[in-house]
């Protein structure tokens, strides 16, 4: 609400001031581009990296943090998980009216929710979600979905001191050995998802946006991938030509059961559906999956899914 108000007087004061006809002004000027870069210009960017104490991935106006569990040891159906398969926590800053808006989503262990959710509760940020995305896992391993809106050197700070109630890594470590070679055909998987992808500590990752756009609050949630509204993909290598595949869909109603029904039968598990986010548009479901097979196999089943969502190809 803070947000649509801000942008209303915004709009009203240039109205009055200049005298101009409401019916002849261009709108488009209002526009979420216009406002992000013009607000993304009086955040000290170098605070809140300092604060979360990592570099961020950028991708046009959105700065994205890692949160990597590097700390557990996961394994789930003999597969030692490797962080960028599915502990990689995040949280991503976007300019918007007034400051940043910020959504992450930390992996943490059952006893670390309580205590992390309370420091973030009394910082002021909003809890989204908390769910599984795995089963079986040892540890078991659960997803805090976060939220907020206002100075982003605050909220760097909020997140900070909750995830202090973690014992999600202060500093990321940086590795003494380079992440393994994907031991896979990535060309061949490229082709079959259809999408290029990219590999990240080990993991050969897939990022395929949907089609229509989404918005959270009213604002566009843009690029996708960095917001986590895109479908993610994951291929770990197991050997043989086999990979334990994991992410989640990104999925409308209409759309979730035939995927479950793709996936299933090309022998690939359903682990978890839910929700992310408690406002955006179209209503979004996320389903997440786990396999451990043949890696070609399995990129086929998983093509089989993508052709039921209205997700982008090529």
């Amino acid at each position: 609400m803070r947000k649509k108000l801000w942008a209303i007087a915004s709009i009203l004061a240039v109205v009055f001031a200049t005298g101009t006809n409401a019916q002849k002004i261009d709108w488009n000027i209002f526009a979420e581009p216009f406002l992000s870069a013009a607000h993304a210009q009086d955040i000290n960017w170098q605070q809140v990296d300092d604060v979360l104490g990592r570099k961020p991935a950028v991708a046009g106006d959105v700065r994205r943090y890692g949160f990597p569990r590097s700390d557990l040891s996961v394994t789930l159906d003999g597969v030692t998980i490797k962080p960028a398969l599915a502990l990689g926590g995040w949280v991503a800053f976007k300019p918007a009216h007034g400051g940043a808006m910020v959504m992450g989503d930390l992996v943490l262990l059952d006893s670390e929710i309580n205590p992390v959710m309370a420091k973030m509760i009394a910082s002021g940020l909003e809890i989204t979600a908390v769910h599984n995305h795995l089963l079986r896992a040892n540890p078991e391993t659960f997803y805090m979905h976060i939220a907020g809106h206002g100075d982003a050197v605050q909220l760097a700070t909020a997140i900070r001191e909750g995830l202090a109630a973690s014992k999600t890594p202060g500093v990321v470590p940086n590795p003494a050995t380079p992440p393994p070679a994907v031991d896979l055909d990535t060309a061949q998987l490229d082709q079959i998802i259809g999408v290029k992808g990219q590999a990240n500590g080990g993991v050969y990752q897939f990022n395929v946006p949907r089609r229509d756009p989404i918005t959270e609050g009213g604002m566009a949630l843009t690029p996708v991938g960095p917001m986590g509204v895109a479908i993610g993909i994951n291929f770990q290598p197991t050997g043989a030509g086999k990979a334990a595949i994991t992410g989640d869909f990104v999925l409308t109603g209409e759309e979730v059961n035939p995927v479950i029904v793709a996936m299933r039968t090309h022998g690939i598990e359903v682990t978890a559906l839910h929700s992310h986010m408690l406002d955006e548009q179209p209503r979004l479901f996320f389903m997440h999956f786990w396999a451990n097979a043949d890696a070609i196999e399995l990129a086929k089943g998983l093509r089989a899914a993508l052709d039921k969502t209205a997700s982008t190809k090529g």
